[in-house]
């Protein structure tokens, strides 16, 4: 069974930082493409960030420059550093790992960014 559990949310002020991270289990890790999205409130999911079974990185526009992502294969997890959070980055962040027809969700994490 596939399983992704995000953790790390929460409460944050403008300007803090966070650490989200993502552990998948059921799936060879290694061979999949990993991706961060969010949903806020009355918006659609978007992509924030992807990193590839390779490597390779990309960011929305609205967030380069503030989060990284990452992974460690060896602990089958990615992560995802936000910094400089803005108010317009409260979400409710979204794992996925796709490969080929296969694509993973997990639950989701609330990041909320307010004074």
């Amino acid at each position: 069974q596939v399983q992704l559990v995000e953790s790390g949310g929460g409460l944050v002020q403008p300007g803090g930082s966070l650490r989200l991270s993502c552990a998948a289990s059921g799936i060879i890790f290694s061979v999949y493409n990993m991706a961060w999205y969010r949903q806020a409130p009355g918006k659609q999911r978007e992509l924030v960030a992807v990193i590839t079974s390779g490597g390779s990185t990309n960011y929305a526009d609205s967030v380069k420059d503030r989060y990284t992502i990452s992974r460690d294969n060896a602990k089958n997890q990615v992560f995802l550093q936000m910094n400089s959070l803005k108010p317009e980055d409260t979400a409710v962040y979204y794992c996925n790992a796709n490969y080929l027809m296969r694509s993973y969700w997990g639950q989701g994490t609330q990041v909320t960014v307010s004074s």
